[in-house]
């Protein structure tokens, strides 16, 4: 069985939605504890880098720890990735954003069952679109830390750009709608019609 930790990303200021996606609830659940239930089907150890702990203490997070970004400066997704990534003691890391409301238990399941087969270069293993990377839905390898600092230290803050250079495995996707993030009070309309 392949280790696996999580990393939750709630760090970004939700400046599209108008109020913090991550407590917005779906179903009647906030939607940073939907993906964390999510997570926990996969792996016991789950990191949620945020600057705003506080506001999620009140949420039923079992067996989350909290990262504290700091708030006056949040750097993106990659460095939050980063500095979680930095405390992770398994082989393999689940990154998730906070946004994902149509996240499927089996899907990931059957994901982290192809990881043991995943070849020893492949520094991550993610769904592709026509644009590129899914980066925050995906895994990656906790020895990929070197790479990343080294790209973050010479001012690199996109993961399409980072894992340019670098192999990466594919992972099949036959319900892209998973991947859906709720960004926009548009988005969030979409999810609760459906």
């Amino acid at each position: 069985m392949t280790t696996l930790s999580t990393i939750v990303l709630a760090g970004g200021k939700s400046s599209r939605m108008g109020e913090d996606k991550a407590l917005i609830p779906i179903q009647g659940i906030p939607l940073l504890e939907k993906v964390c239930t999510v997570a926990q089907s996969c792996t016991d150890t789950i990191y949620i880098v945020t600057p705003w702990t506080e506001r999620y203490q009140h949420l039923h997070l079992p067996k989350c720890e909290f990262i504290q970004e700091n708030s006056l400066q949040t750097q993106g997704p990659l460095v939050g990735f980063a500095q979680a990534l930095d405390k992770v003691k398994t082989e393999w890391v689940l990154l998730l954003a906070c946004d994902l409301p149509n996240l499927r238990i089996e899907v990931l399941q059957d994901w982290v069952n192809r990881l043991d087969n995943v070849a020893a270069e492949n520094i991550a293993c993610l769904v592709k679109n026509t644009e590129g990377w899914e980066p925050l839905c995906g895994f990656y390898r906790s020895q990929s830390l070197p790479l990343l600092l080294d790209f973050i230290n010479q001012g690199g803050r996109s993961f399409q750009k980072w894992l340019k250079p670098y192999p990466v495995a594919h992972l099949p996707l036959s319900e892209p709608d998973m991947l859906f993030n709720c960004n926009t009070p548009e988005d969030l309309q979409q999810i609760l019609a459906n």
